[in-house]
């Protein structure tokens, strides 16, 4: 399985996608053979935010995409100092000129900040009804958030959860994920693989990885990316500055890890208890 829906009744979209945070840090000409060649293997969902370098993630990303529009799911988020109700349209023109296109096929506020999601979320139906944005969600939303945004939103508007989830941070299990589950909310998993915290080939959870790996003629990184995206609601977003890494992430598109892996896996990186707050970066 390479695709699921994106949510209740949302559209099939790539399990493993592509994140763009930090991709302007690489050389541009390498990033942008990375994006197109995840694009060539089947990463279309790819995920950027106008925070991101300040804007010229973006700018690579409609680089990138360029003449291959509609084999991309694009997702973007506002700022929470630009949500208001001027603010976060003004915000979706510059993420749509950057991006060099005339829709988003997901728009999420990036965080809660002190402006009311009822009016965040009023321009983000706006902007739906426009055509700007196809669907609209939330990221680094706890169940408290998600219930607020619930209410005010109703059933089915929210279309996706982007937290933080790897292999050694799985508290969205707890909780959110289930949330998402009951309420067909799309989940999306970002710094899949930890922030330089992937474990080492000579560490314990490193050994494991590698084992498991082996078995599926796979990397661990494919192993984790596969764990991670078990359930059915939820997609990763890998950043990859680098073809090799592209094509790695590829790898674990249509992996499919066995009752015996998930639960060796579930062993050796144990959630750990549900914490106080939501872990995010």
């Amino acid at each position: 399985m390479t695709t699921q829906a994106f949510g209740k009744g949302g559209p099939a979209v790539s399990r493993i996608g592509q994140g763009t945070w930090n991709i302007e840090r690489a050389p541009r000409g390498e990033a942008i053979a990375a994006l197109r060649r995840g694009l060539d293997l089947g990463l279309s969902h790819i995920d950027s935010a106008e925070m991101y370098g300040d804007g010229r993630a973006e700018e690579i990303t409609g680089e990138a995409i360029a003449g291959r529009r509609d084999e991309v799911f694009l997702v973007s988020k506002v700022l929470p100092h630009n949500a208001s109700k001027a603010g976060t349209r003004a915000a979706c023109e510059r993420s749509l000129k950057r991006l060099r296109t005339d829709r988003l096929d997901c728009y999420l506020l990036h965080w809660r900040g002190s402006y009311p999601l009822a009016e965040t979320f009023a321009v983000f139906e706006d902007l739906r009804a426009e055509g700007k944005i196809l669907s609209w969600g939330v990221s680094n939303f706890d169940v408290a958030d998600l219930d607020e945004a619930l209410k005010l939103a109703g059933p089915g508007k929210v279309a996706c959860n982007q937290v933080l989830y790897h292999l050694r941070e799985r508290a969205i299990e707890h909780a959110v994920i289930p949330w998402c589950e009951r309420n067909g909310v799309a989940v999306t998993a970002y710094s899949p693989f930890g922030q330089d915290d992937f474990p080492t080939a000579s560490s314990t959870q490193g050994k494991v990885l590698a084992e498991i790996a082996a078995a599926h003629g796979a990397s661990p990184r494919q192993i984790a990316l596969a764990f991670l995206t078990r359930s059915p609601s939820v997609f990763a977003i890998p950043k990859a500055a680098k073809v090799d890494h592209a094509e790695d992430n590829a790898g674990a598109l249509g992996l499919q890890l066995s009752d015996e892996d998930i639960a060796r896996l579930d062993a050796t990186f144990p959630r750990g208890p549900k914490p106080r707050g939501l872990p995010m970066l």
